[in-house]
């Protein structure tokens, strides 16, 4: 019987379905990667809006990796909504401890529709015991404003932030350009220290689909679970999620990306 690759998310539940966890898990599935799961926190949202947030104790956290990690090991990992200092910490701790793998961090700040997913408090453990042990780090422009310090805005700006927070922190970079209305390509900057890719199909006009970062991210981890080098998998993801955009269907009236196979 063929193996498959596995790969975890570890995230939070988005009980629309469009993004966290379960967005992760369509990504992985429709690449060929086994998914799976750390739940982080619950969450009761929809499209529109986060109506509650419950977050789950360290000790469940630590409880879930330790048993992916002991019965399906998996080749890639990826974070999303980590919300709150006991979690990062639990999060940073395992890995600090376990063999290196590839990490994907998508620093999940605030929602789609304006609600905070990452307490203040927890910013400061991200960057000083998480991101150190980052692969990729895939930040929006307003999580990269936020750990920067400063405004991005313009291609040039996103360049800039990518040799700095790599300075910083040491891991690679994939800045995701979409809040640049002014341009008229969906820009991402890739920079990991030796090479810079400049990712950039056009946008598609009136078109705002929910989950498109964790989509993102969960594809480059599935495909450095496949064994792409990390470039490779940088590449062959944004291809994943321009399809995925622009094959998006309506479900209840609001679009929702169309998870693609490779």
């Amino acid at each position: 019987m063929r193996s498959i690759p596995i790969a975890i998310t570890i995230a939070g539940s988005d009980s629309g379905g469009g993004a966290g966890v379960q967005a992760d898990l369509k990504t992985f599935a429709s690449l060929g990667v086994h998914g799976t799961s750390v739940i982080t926190c619950l969450t009761a949202q929809n499209p529109k809006r986060v109506l509650a947030i419950e977050a789950c104790s360290a000790k469940i956290v630590r409880g879930q990796l330790q048993a992916i990690f002991e019965g399906l090991k998996p080749a890639a990992v990826k974070t999303g909504m980590l919300y709150s200092e006991p979690i990062l910490q639990a999060v940073a701790d395992f890995f600090r401890r376990s063999q290196p793998l590839p990490l994907v961090v998508d620093p999940v700040m605030v929602s789609t529709s304006g609600t905070r997913l990452l307490q203040a408090s927890a910013i400061k453990i991200l960057e000083t015991k998480l991101l150190p042990l980052a692969t990729l780090l895939m930040p929006n422009l307003p999580e990269t404003e936020v750990l920067l310090g400063r405004k991005v805005r313009s291609p040039e700006d996103m360049r800039r932030a990518a040799r700095t927070l790599h300075e910083r922190f040491g891991c690679a970079l994939l800045i995701k350009g979409g809040h640049l209305r002014a341009c008229r390509e969906a820009v991402d900057i890739f920079y990991d220290g030796h090479q810079e890719l400049l990712l950039g199909p056009p946008f598609i006009p009136g078109l705002r689909t929910h989950g498109t970062g964790c989509t993102y991210s969960a594809a480059v981890a599935a495909y450095l679970a496949c064994g792409r080098s990390l470039a490779q998998a940088v590449k062959s993801a944004k291809e994943y999620i321009s399809q995925a955009i622009a094959s998006s269907r309506l479900a209840a009236g609001h679009p929702v990306l169309c998870n693609v196979l490779s």
